[in-house]
C-alpha cells in the first residue's frame, strides 16, 4: 500500500478492532428490531471479518504501508497484530477449545470428513488447469508469459498455498522459479480469492440448517459430539474464581510457550534433515517440516489433546472455551484487516483465474457433499483445511461449536503433509494447459 493509513499505532488499531467486536456482540445480543433480523441473515463471525476489512478499505488502518524517509528512500511498515494473533492467540485458543474434546467422538465423525477434505484437494488440483484453459480462450495473454515470467509458474504458488500453506507455497516458488518481482501479484490473488471464499463459507454457517436439508445430510455424529461436550460443560460448570482464570491462562500460554520452544528446536533440525535429501523434488515435498508455524500448531494441539485426558479438562466448566473464542474472534478481525476491498479490481485477469479456480473447488465440494449426503460442516472444513490451513480452519470449525476446532486443525495438518505433492501435480497440469 502506497500511503500510510490514518492510524499506524498497533495500540490504536487493536482498540478499533476490539470496539468493532464489542459492537458486533452487543448488536447480536439484541432480540428485537433491525439487528435481530440482520443477524438472522449475516452471522456475527462474518461481520467480525468484514468490519476490519472496511476499516482498511477506507484507509483507517492497513496491514502494511510505505513511507518516504528523509533521504527519499522507501520505508516499509506493517502492523504486528496478525503475527501476534496467529502465533500467540491462535495456539492458545486451540488449547482452550481442545481441553474438553472427546477424541473418540471426533474419530466417530467418520469417513465423510476425510472424503470432503480430499475432494477439496482434488478441486484445487484440477481447478487451476481448467481455469487456464477457460481464460486462454478469451484472453491468452493473461495466462501467457515465458521462462520465469510464465503465469503457470506463479499459479503453482497458489496451488501450494491452497492445498497446504505458506511453507508449501514457498516450496513451489523455489521448485518452479517464478519471477519473484511478480510474486507479489500472486500473493495478492491468494489473499483476495481465499478471503472472499472464507467470507462465503462464514455466511453459509448461518444458513447451515437449510443447506443440510438440501444436501439431505446426516449430521448426527456432529450433534453427538456437540451434545457430549455441552453435557460435560454443564456438569462441571461453575462461577470462575480468579484462581480458575489464572490457571486457565497458565495452561493456555504455558502450552503456547512450550510449543514455540519445541518448534524452535524441531524446525532447524528438520531444515538440516530436509536440506540433506539429494532429490530436489523429494526435498521440496518435505519442506513444510522446517516451518516453525507447522510445528507450533501441531505441538500445541498434541499437548491440548493429552491434557483433555487429565483433570485440566474440568476448566471447561470455568469457561475455558469461551476465552478461546475471544482469541479466535481477535484473530478473525486481524485477518479481516488484511483485506482492502478496492484492490479486488486490480489485477483483474489473475483475480478472474482465481475466482474460476475457487469456483471449481467449491462446485466439486457441493457435488460430492450432495452425493454422499455430507453435512455443511464437512464441506466448510474440508475446504478451509485446504485453502485456509491451520490459521482459518479452526475459525470456521469453532463457528459451528468450539469443540470442533480440533477437527479443523487435524485436517489442516494433513493439508500441510500432502500440499507440495498435490501442488506439483496441479502445476504439471497447468503447464500442459498453458502450452496447449
Amino acid at each position: 500500500m502506497g500511503n500510510a493509513p490514518l492510524f499506524t499505532d498497533d495500540t490504536i488499531i487493536f482498540g478499533l478492532l476490539m470496539l468493532a467486536l464489542g459492537f458486533i456482540f452487543y448488536t447480536e445480543s439484541l432480540k428485537t428490531g433491525f439487528w435481530s433480523k440482520f443477524y438472522k441473515i449475516v452471522p456475527g463471525l462474518f461481520m467480525a471479518y468484514m468490519i476490519p476489512a472496511l476499516f482498511t478499505t477506507v484507509g483507517l488502518i492497513a496491514p502494511e504501508w510505505e513511507t518516504l524517509s528523509d533521504t527519499g528512500e522507501t520505508v516499509k511498515h506493517s502492523t504486528n497484530l496478525y503475527y501476534v494473533s496467529s502465533r500467540y492467540l491462535l495456539p492458545a485458543a486451540l488449547v482452550l477449545m481442545t481441553l474438553s474434546i472427546d477424541l473418540k467422538a471426533v474419530f466417530n465423525l467418520g469417513w465423510k470428513a476425510l472424503i470432503m477434505f480430499f475432494t477439496g484437494t482434488i478441486g484445487i488440483v484440477i481447478g487451476g488447469p481448467i481455469a487456464i484453459l477457460l481464460i486462454s480462450t478469451v484472453s491468452p495473454e493473461t495466462v501467457g508469459g515465458v521462462g520465469p515470467d510464465a503465469v503457470w509458474r506463479g499459479l503453482s504458488t497458489l496451488a501450494g498455498s491452497w492445498i497446504g500453506g505458506g511453507a508449501n507455497q514457498t516450496a513451489m516458488l523455489e521448485i518452479y522459479g517464478y519471477n519473484q518481482k511478480l510474486y507479489g501479484g500472486m500473493v495478492f490473488v491468494d489473499i483476495v480469492v481465499a478471503n472472499i471464499w472464507m467470507a462465503i463459507l462464514l455466511i453459509g454457517i448461518g444458513k447451515r440448517k437449510r443447506i443440510n436439508k438440501w444436501l439431505k445430510a446426516d449430521s448426527s455424529s456432529i450433534e453427538v459430539l456437540k451434545e457430549k461436550v455441552s453435557a460435560f460443560t454443564a456438569k462441571v460448570k461453575r462461577n470462575p474464581s480468579l484462581t480458575d482464570l489464572m490457571i486457565i491462562a497458565a495452561i493456555a500460554f504455558g502450552t503456547v510457550s512450550l510449543a514455540h520452544l519445541s518448534a524452535g528446536f524441531l524446525a532447524p533440525y528438520f531444515e538440516g534433515v530436509v536440506a540433506n535429501i539429494e532429490s530436489v523434488t523429494t526435498r521440496n515435498i518435505f519442506t513444510f517440516l522446517d516451518s516453525k508455524f507447522f510445528w507450533m500448531i501441531s505441538i500445541a494441539t498434541i499437548i491440548a489433546i493429552l491434557l483433555s485426558f487429565t483433570k485440566a479438562k474440568n476448566y471447561e466448566g470455568a469457561g475455558a472455551s469461551k476465552y478461546g473464542s475471544v482469541f479466535i474472534y481477535i484473530l478473525v478481525a486481524s485477518i479481516g484487516m488484511k483485506m482492502d476491498l478496492t484492490l479486488i479490481f486490480d489485477n483483474a485477469g489473475l483475480i478472474v483465474i482465481g475466482v474460476i479456480w475457487m469456483s471449481i473447488h467449491a462446485g466439486l465440494l457441493i457435488l460430492v457433499a450432495k452425493l454422499i449426503k455430507a453435512p455443511y460442516f464437512f464441506l466448510a472444513i474440508g475446504s478451509q483445511a485446504n485453502v485456509g490451513g491451520a490459521a482459518s480452519a479452526p475459525i470456521v470449525a469453532s463457528a459451528f461449536h468450539p469443540s470442533l476446532a480440533t477437527v479443523g486443525v487435524l485436517l489442516a495438518v494433513l493439508g500441510y503433509a500432502i500440499g507440495t505433492v498435490a501442488a506439483i501435480l496441479s502445476t504439471i497440469l497447468m503447464e500442459l494447459a498453458a502450452v496447449s
